[in-house]
């Protein structure tokens, strides 16, 4: 029975990420540490986002806040 992800982001697409990145094989273990990594990385670029937005008198969270958030690495 295949295990359950404990992230928000699906293992599959990462596994093939990384298999496209040159990895000949994927364990399920690494295929989730990467997901888990990359879920953290998306939450920290997600609250800088929302901190842009509201900055800007919005609550709506456009491209270019979360591009804005990404490029100063205010994450």
């Amino acid at each position: 029975m295949p295990r359950k992800s404990l992230t928000p982001i699906p293992v599959a697409p990462v596994e093939r990420i990384m298999s496209e990145s040159g990895a000949k094989r994927v364990s399920a273990s690494g295929a989730e540490r990467m997901a888990q990594e990359i879920s953290e990385i998306a939450h920290s670029i997600s609250e800088s986002a929302v901190k842009i937005s509201k900055h800007s008198g919005r609550k709506t969270v456009k491209a270019r806040d979360i591009r804005l958030a990404f490029d100063t690495g205010s994450f």
